[in-house]
């Protein structure tokens, strides 16, 4: 008895989508390849990139010491802002900072660019934050960490470099350590980049805060400019 032509016809089409499925996935899994090898690359330039500008602040040092100057190093171009204090009691103008820097609530953190317009700015929120210097260790372990990217307006947790990729793919972001490398070095898509990161939620500090904590830091407190002194509170709070 022969078969009814219907079936011989989903048959095919069966035999059909099936063969186009099996040729998509080994497109796919040839493109994923050449993607790894490329991020491979670009991170092992990373470390390279880091690795010199570290080596050239140690020898710059070395020969300031020797010929009995003083070396300066370069005016931070990142920081990194901790929200402090709640929402009450705040004036006005503090609060519209915060709100423009997206700190909206306590213990939110975000990477800003440092310069003359954004300096001023924190000085009116000193009261509010705490804010320094990040480190390279400090960039990664956030992101890595807390890293949430936003997508459609929505908080989607940065769990792989195709979240990256969709939204910063046009800007040559196209994995984790592109997105590090941009942040910390402050580069051309710096803006892009900061602003698809979705502010960090950090948690209290291990050991709490300072007795007094809504004193400056210099006299004993936690608010206002630590420089390189942030690493250790991100440590605590991440």
């Amino acid at each position: 008895v022969l078969a009814p032509e219907t079936l011989l016809k989903q048959r095919k089409n069966a035999q059909k989508s099936a063969a186009d499925k099996a040729a998509e996935k080994l497109a796919t899994k040839k493109a994923n390849r050449q993607k790894r090898q490329v991020i491979f690359k670009r991170a092992e330039q990373y470390v390279k990139e880091y690795r010199q500008l570290e080596r050239s602040e140690i020898r710059l040092r070395r020969q300031a010491k020797q010929t009995g100057d003083f070396y300066v190093p370069a005016q931070p171009k990142l920081a990194f802002v901790i929200r402090t204090k709640g929402v009450n009691k705040i004036a006005p103008k503090p609060r519209k900072v915060l709100q423009l820097l997206r700190l909206l609530q306590i213990n939110n953190g975000v990477f800003i660019r440092l310069t003359y317009a954004t300096t001023q700015m924190l000085q009116i929120i000193t009261p509010y934050a705490a804010w320094g210097t990040p480190n390279l260790k400090t960039v990664k372990e956030l992101i890595y960490k807390r890293g949430y990217g936003k997508v459609n307006k929505q908080r989607i947790p940065i769990s792989d470099n195709r979240v990256i990729e969709e939204s910063l793919g046009k800007y040559g972001i196209i994995c984790i350590e592109d997105l590090v490398h941009e942040i910390f070095t402050v580069g051309p898509n710096f803006k892009v980049a900061n602003n698809f990161l979705w502010p960090f939620k950090l948690s209290n500090p291990t050991g709490g805060w300072a007795r007094r904590k809504f004193r400056h830091f210099i006299e004993g407190g936690d608010v206002g400019c630590r420089d390189d002194k942030i690493n250790a509170l991100v440590r605590r709070m991440n």
